[in-house]
């Protein structure tokens, strides 16, 4: 399927597909027994392209996640495993063919209205990496804020990964980057809107790089690259089909512009940048 008919026939239903709840909905004291969220998700997909903090890996992609919530411990922890496959490439070559993900994720105290959490995930690459310059795997933490500030809901991710760049970097003897660990920031919102009954719900951000990618750009002297790495703008309308059910499809944008890191980002064999693109796609999660 070409990604511009997927796009086209998409554009009326949006979503942010690699945003998770990591919690169970609120259950009305008078639901029935049959629709009691017990803490589980399954999700399946569909995008257009895959990406990973804002760079394209490939092209075509489905993917599969189950999570599970551990509610009644005294800080609920939620256990995932999430497996993407690329069954096409881009105009460049993907950097991948498939990525298993397996996390879990701890809710801390809320603070002042801010709602915490802390995360690990681990990578693993099944089918091997398209190049050398990527790990077989690599292992991040993260930290994650939200506010919800009545018109809009504020969030802060930041990521700390153990396994780039220096993998990335000990590929080329030119760089001579041998500084440990990587940094990445997210700083978004997010605004859910009711229309004809359903919440469409738009979002944007901006995100901040330091030692992830390896190579600095032309701009930058040495291995270490840092600056701001992207900024995306997406859009969601999630259907309720009933009480376990949601149907969600979406729509969104990631741009780097002049002297930002994507912006002339080559693909492992040097081709053009991979900076600048349009996708979308749809999910079906059915909670347990």
């Amino acid at each position: 399927m070409k990604a511009s008919c997927v796009i086209a026939l998409i554009l009326l239903f949006f979503s942010t597909g690699w945003a998770g709840d990591w919690g169970k909905q609120v259950v009305p004291k008078d639901v029935i027994e049959e629709c009691l969220d017990l803490g589980g998700l399954v999700e399946v997909g569909y995008q257009t392209h895959y990406f990973h903090k804002g760079l394209i890996a490939g092209g075509d992609t489905v993917q599969g996640q189950l999570r599970y919530t551990f509610e009644d411990l005294a800080l609920p922890l939620t256990f995932g495993v999430r497996y993407a496959n690329i069954i096409s490439p881009t105009t460049f070559a993907n950097l991948f063919n498939d990525e298993l993900a397996l996390s879990g994720r701890v809710s801390l105290p809320s603070f002042a209205g801010i709602l915490a959490d802390l995360s690990y995930t681990h990578y693993f690459y099944p089918e091997d990496p398209k190049t050398p310059l990527w790990p077989s795997s690599h292992g991040e933490i993260g930290l994650h804020l939200s506010r919800d500030l009545d018109w809009f809901v504020l969030r802060f991710d930041l990521f700390r990964n153990f396994g780039l760049p220096n993998a990335w970097n000990g590929t080329i003897p030119t760089l001579a980057n041998q500084e440990n660990g990587a940094w990445f920031w997210d700083l978004g919102v997010d605004r859910r809107f009711e229309i004809l009954g359903q919440g469409l719900v738009l979002g944007a951000g901006v995100a901040f790089a330091d030692n992830y990618w390896g190579a600095a750009p032309a701009t930058q002297t040495g291995g270490r690259s840092s600056g701001w790495n992207h900024y995306y703008l997406n859009a969601a309308l999630p259907i309720e089909l009933n009480c376990r059910a949601t149907l969600t499809p979406y729509i969104g944008y990631v741009g780097a512009p002049d002297t930002w890191l994507l912006n002339g980002m080559p693909d492992w064999a040097f081709r053009p940048m991979r900076s600048d693109h349009l996708f979308g796609g749809v999910n079906l999660s059915v909670s347990f």
